[in-house]
C-alpha cells in the first residue's frame, strides 16, 4: 500500500483504512473528497496529519485550515467537525 494512493472513481463517503491497531493506538489512512462530518467527541487523543489536499475543521471556539504537511493534536473530548475538504489524504493516529 502507498499512502498517496487515491481512488480514481468518485466515492460518497470517506474511505478509512486501519493501518495498525492495538490496545493503546490506532493508525488510520482516511481519504476524503468533499465530505464533511458531524460533531466528534472522541474517547481518544488524535494526532492528524494532512498529506494531500486542503481542509477546514471547526472546533467549539474556532476554525482552522490545514494544507499539506500541517498537523494537529486534538485532545480527547475536544468537540470538532470537518467543514470542507478537497481531495484529501489524512494520516490519523488515535491514542489513549
Amino acid at each position: 500500500m502507498n499512502l498517496f494512493d487515491f481512488p480514481k472513481e468518485a466515492f460518497p463517503e470517506e474511505i478509512t483504512t486501519v493501518l495498525e491497531e492495538n490496545e493503546t493506538i490506532r493508525i488510520e489512512k482516511i481519504v476524503s473528497c468533499g465530505q464533511t462530518s458531524g460533531w466528534y467527541d472522541q474517547e481518544e487523543n488524535e494526532w492528524v496529519l494532512l498529506l494531500k489536499g486542503e481542509a477546514e475543521l471547526e472546533f467549539e471556539t474556532h476554525k482552522t485550515r490545514l494544507a499539506p504537511g500541517e498537523y494537529l493534536v486534538i485532545p480527547k473530548h475536544t468537540r470538532h467537525r470537518v467543514l470542507k475538504t478537497t481531495q484529501c489524504i489524512w494520516l490519523c493516529i488515535f491514542y489513549r
